[in-house]
């Protein structure tokens, strides 16, 4: 197996923050004898992905995915822990290593506002020192591909958050890196612009063979970029795998869909023997049963209602990732 894209063991965050007591009394307290509370953002953290993986990293508001990510991209400094990215040390900020890697944060901008997004990519090439055929060539085709070529010459100001992120991850990729960082790259976009994302990521991914991190809440682009999965929790690894494995290891539940002409008249005593009833409808009917009960189940619906077709599927992955969170 090759050396690991990045690598990293027992990384830990804690932030020092001022706690000021209630009142005009508490601000003056606070002038003489201070008050702090240690908050752990990131706990332990250890894991290595392997150079070209496309890896989701997954937790609930506040889980340390950020954190984590900032750290990686040497933008944090770790209370303790190490990380290696391409043989680097992050937070030393190695000029070798700002060169071959790319943060995109959702929410924040490098484009500069007033200006067309061209003009930005042109500087962004000056410093990564890209020659202009180079840049005329990698333009023209991540444009093309993300369906913004008409807007390169639009003011970013002007420019819907759509489009505005398409030229985001245009930048972050000009320079052509090998690690790839990216905290919610879709958030609060319409389903047609998060389809294209997704598709340009997948592609990109598979040509380049960059390695890429990546924070989603949408579980769509989880599921359709993304093989392995790491779910951090209050700072803590919770579970690295397959996302696959997620459904096995933590949905005890099947869904059983069952279209039936008497399903009107079925009473929720009625089906409550058999399961959870999640869906009722004139012709169908949807349980969710314990796993360990799916097959003579079945086999009771069979039995005893004039089923006309039925159909078993996993529970949903945001469901199981919901409910992960939950805990």
């Amino acid at each position: 197996m090759s050396k690991p894209a990045i690598e990293v063991s027992g990384l830990t965050k804690a932030f020092r923050t001022y706690k000021k007591e209630p009142g005009f009394a508490g601000a003056v307290r606070g002038l003489f004898r201070r008050r702090y509370e240690q908050t752990v953002a990131v706990k332990d953290v250890s894991f290595a992905i392997q150079p070209g993986e496309l890896v989701g990293f997954l937790g609930p508001n506040g889980a340390g995915k950020t954190t984590t990510l900032k750290m990686l991209a040497g933008l944090l400094y770790p209370t303790s822990g190490s990380a290696r990215v391409l043989g680097y040390t992050p937070w030393e900020r190695d000029d070798g290593y700002r060169r071959q890697f790319a943060l995109l944060l959702g929410q924040k901008n490098q484009l500069w506002w007033d200006l067309p997004a061209r003009e930005s990519l042109e500087l962004n090439a000056r410093i990564y020192g890209i020659s202009p055929a180079a840049l005329a060539r990698t333009v023209a085709e991540m444009s093309e591909l993300l369906a913004v070529r008409d807007k390169l010459d639009v003011s970013v100001r002007e420019l819907s958050l759509g489009e505005r992120t398409k030229m985001e991850l245009i930048a972050s990729l000009l320079h052509q890196p090998k690690v790839l960082f990216l905290d919610e790259p879709t958030i609060g976009l319409d389903v047609v612009s998060q389809k294209t994302v997704r598709e340009f990521l997948r592609e990109h991914n598979a040509k380049q063979k960059t390695t890429i991190l990546l924070t989603s809440h949408y579980m769509t682009d989880i599921k359709e970029l993304c093989d392995r999965v790491i779910i951090i929790d209050r700072g803590t690894i919770f579970f690295d795998g397959h996302l696959s494995d997620v459904v096995d290891r933590f949905a005890d539940s099947k869904l059983i869909t069952i279209q039936c002409e008497d399903a009107a008249n079925c009473s929720s005593e009625q089906l409550g023997r058999y399961g959870e009833v999640v869906l009722q409808t004139p012709v169908s009917i949807q349980l969710k049963v314990k796993r360990d009960r799916v097959i003579p189940v079945c086999k009771a619906l069979l039995d005893e209602l004039p089923v006309s077709d039925i159909d078993i599927q996993e529970v949903p992955i945001e469901e199981v990732i919901r409910r992960i969170f939950a805990r």
